[in-house]
């Protein structure tokens, strides 16, 4: 039998590797318990953007590790020549490009920050969905039995790894009664990274991908969360809201410390190879850098705490920790709940 993965990288050691040196990261984090932490740290690539069960999921009494396998059998693995060959400023073929876009739009859905944007969404839209789905669930039951026609059930692709009990009854007099218990956590969020991973991503819009360079004194940085999707208006007027398939929206991933993907949906992008010019540089590092959720990496550490300013608080620190600790045990007792 394979062996658990349960340290899972939600950034791949096989793309942090570009900003290696001498066998460590530059680490800035951005939430530290005093002020004596260190400003940055030089850590080794198996310690850093990974957290223990983050992809861990249950089948019946069972843990599994298929998300965190098949995210590198089908994201992963099939871009490291690709990567490569950015790196080594080699031809691309269609196919590489292909593993490219693959895996940035992979790198988009599976992090803290993505998850941490799911619970909030979920825990604000989840009960008015699910209420108003059952009604009308209930109001098809009633006609098609008043009509005599053939209930239809129609499954939700992969539903039944969701974490989601469904209870169907009819009294003897009175109206069917459905209802639904579900719970906001880690199994729904990796339901959602399997569901936009598969038949989301076919409803992307082929785009014109392309590779810039940075210019000489500029080091592309990166962070915890490296897929950006720009809303950019100005060099004072811009936010992360921008969505894949959102004509204007800029989509950015450093790829090492000199190449940075990007296009631009719905327009075309700087040809490939470009160097930008300083000003432009400058700004597209601060926007890697603003985007971090809790880390930055750069070989070039000289204004990313001005940039991004670390918080400081113990009681955070805390309770973060704790929390992240408690994670795989709390998720699996939530799910164990609904069987």
């Amino acid at each position: 039998m394979q062996q658990l993965r349960v340290r899972n990288h939600y950034v791949p050691e096989l793309y942090l590797k570009q900003w290696e040196h001498e066998g460590r990261v530059p680490t800035y984090r951005l939430l530290v318990p005093h002020d004596s932490f260190p400003l940055w740290e030089r850590l080794p690539l198996k310690s850093i953007a990974f957290r223990r069960h983050l992809y861990t999921a249950l089948i019946g009494q069972e843990e599994t590790d298929e998300i965190e396998r098949w995210l590198d059998r089908e994201f992963e693995s099939p871009a490291k020549e690709a990567i490569y060959r950015v790196i080594n400023e080699q031809r691309l073929t269609p196919d590489h490009w292909r593993h490219l876009v693959r895996f940035a739009i992979a790198q988009d859905v599976r992090t803290p920050a993505r998850l941490k944007e799911f619970l909030v969404r979920q825990n604000k839209t989840l009960k008015p969905l699910m209420d108003k789905t059952l009604a009308q669930t209930v109001n098809d039951l009633e006609r098609s039995l008043a009509e005599k026609r053939t209930i239809q059930v129609n499954e939700i692709d992969g539903a039944g790894k969701l974490p989601l009990k469904i209870t169907i009854e009819k009294p003897p007099s009175g109206s069917w009664k459905v209802q639904a218990e579900a719970t906001i956590g880690r199994g729904m969020w990796l339901w959602n990274i399997k569901h936009l991973l598969t038949s989301t991503l076919k409803r992307i819009p082929r785009q014109r991908w392309t590779v810039l360079h940075a210019p000489a004194g500029v080091s592309w940085p990166t962070s915890d969360n490296p897929l950006i999707r720009l809303n950019y208006q100005d060099p004072n007027n811009y936010n992360f809201g921008g969505g894949w398939g959102v004509t204007n929206t800029d989509i950015l991933l450093p790829l090492s410390p000199k190449h940075l993907l990007h296009t631009s949906i719905g327009k075309r992008s700087w040809m490939r190879g470009t160097v930008l010019e300083t000003g432009m540089a400058h700004l597209l590092r601060k926007i890697i850098i603003q985007h971090s959720d809790r880390y930055v990496f750069s070989l070039d550490p000289c204004d990313v705490d001005i940039i991004q300013p670390r918080l400081v608080c113990a009681e955070t620190y805390k309770q973060e920790t704790e929390a992240w600790e408690s994670w795989h045990k709390n998720q699996c007792e939530a799910e164990a709940e609904l069987r």
